[in-house]
């Protein structure tokens, strides 16, 4: 069994090396190297979401103490100097000198054991000086970017669509613990049936200012909790519920999600419907709407259509719809705090991805009766991704205008769209825009 410093060094680099994502890499490596201690793999875990989401801040502090720049150090070397950094600032239940240690047995267990001096006294210097940043006054952009691990491009970006004060508070709320949201399934049991079942389990709910959603407390694997088996509850995260309920689903209703996968948000949609009429739940992946039957059926869900394919090529299958979902493809700035790997991607590569929404927005536009709903979603900031593909849509679509339905406008602050930042407690950034379609 490999230790779990071990584990996260491992992973970092083929995140780094191959741009996989953090979590999908993590659930891999602990199931195939069977960490059994509970406590090895909260840390591997750990490590490994901390020094992605800290990156930069740690190779500013390193870089100090070096003499040749971060790149060209050796990526196991470079891994377990970042690991090391991370945990002298950030693990406080670490001693110093154990980090220290731990990173020259890593570099020397991991065949680049010349660098083991030079870990130790980079390591040694990284402790004796502690945290430092830039000089805010002489490089604010700077000053930022490295106290919150946000590339230049990203923050510039950031700070001219939504100002300084908005784009900080989401960087720091995205660099807090996220809270685990969770959304009661009514079709089974009730929120008193709910703590009660969760309780049994040393788990605990606390309420949402959304009804229905709840913050979840639990240790170890929530699919272990007798209360997800039984399906009284699925994971969603909070801003996520609400684009789900801006649906506003009625029982016998025909809808359709056309970005579903992994499911939550059909699933919250199904449950508005109390399980009646019809809700067809797209993906273009065959392995991922297969965890959208999986859940459904966990849940004890049976409206669900789910259908493999593209989402423009839904509409030559289904037509006069009640109201359909959009929850597009995007570059998930909004989301950062839950895939830190995301802020480092490069901006071109969503260069092409407004067209994409553009047209998946426009496609299952014609699958909406007169006078049904229409919902557009992301969980980016950006508005390229947002506004820009709103404003073209309703240009080339006269038939469609902006909803006022009250609960749609409670959350727009008086504007056409709802933008929302992550907050310490609350849900992920993401963007919704819900039009109807006109009765002529």
């Amino acid at each position: 069994m490999k230790s779990a410093r071990q584990l996260a060094a491992e992973i970092l680099q083929r995140v780094e090396r191959d741009g996989s994502y953090a979590s999908l890499s993590l659930n891999g490596a602990l199931k195939k190297n069977s960490v059994a201690d509970p406590k090895e793999s909260a840390l591997a875990a750990k490590l490994v979401y901390g020094v992605i989401e800290r990156k930069l801040l740690l190779d500013y502090n390193l870089a100090l103490y070096l003499k040749q720049p971060i790149k060209k150090l050796h990526p196991a070397v470079l891994t377990s100097l970042r690991i090391g950094a991370y945990q002298i600032f950030f693990a406080d239940n670490i001693p110093d000198r154990a980090a220290v240690n731990e990173s020259v047995a890593l570099v020397k267990a991991n065949g680049t054991g010349y660098a083991a001096g030079l870990v130790n006294a980079v390591l040694r210097k990284v402790s004796a000086n502690g945290l430092l940043l830039p000089d805010k006054d002489a490089d604010e952009i700077a000053y930022y970017s490295v106290k919150h691990s946000c590339p230049k491009q990203l923050l510039l970006h950031l700070v001219s669509a939504y100002g300084i004060d908005h784009t900080i508070r989401h960087l720091e709320a995205s660099a807090e613990a996220r809270p685990l949201f969770i959304r009661i399934n009514p079709l089974l049991c009730t929120s008193a049936e709910l703590s009660e079942t969760l309780a049994k389990d040393n788990a605990s709910v606390a309420a949402t200012p959304i009804d229905g959603g709840f913050i979840l407390t639990a240790e170890g694997d929530i699919a272990s909790l007798a209360a997800f088996k039984k399906g009284y509850f699925h994971v969603q995260d909070l801003s996520s519920q609400i684009t789900s309920l801006l649906v506003g689903a009625r029982p016998g209703d025909f809808i359709a999600d056309c970005c579903a996968a992994p499911g939550g948000k059909s699933f919250t949609i199904a449950q508005q419907m109390r399980n009646t009429g019809r809700l067809v739940a797209c993906d273009i992946y065959p392995h991922k709407t297969r965890l959208i039957d999986d859940g459904a059926q966990r849940l004890g869900i049976g409206i669900i259509e789910s259908v493999c394919m593209s989402a423009v090529d839904l509409p030559s299958l289904y037509t006069d719809l009640d109201a359909v979902l959009c929850d597009v493809p995007c570059s998930g700035y909004g989301v950062i705090g839950r895939k830190p790997e995301l802020r480092y991607k490069d901006p071109a590569d969503c260069a092409s991805l407004p067209a994409v929404q553009l047209d998946i927005l426009s496609s299952c536009s014609r699958m909406v009766k007169a006078g049904g709903a229409l919902v557009y979603s992301t969980c980016t900031l950006n508005p390229a991704e947002n506004e820009d593909v709103c404003g073209a849509f309703l240009a080339s679509h006269p038939d469609f205008r902006v909803s006022e339905d009250p609960f749609y406008t409670q959350f727009t602050g008086g504007g056409p769209y709802m933008t929302v930042f992550a907050s310490p407690s609350g849900g992920d950034g993401f963007f919704a825009a819900k039009f109807e379609r006109t009765l002529q």
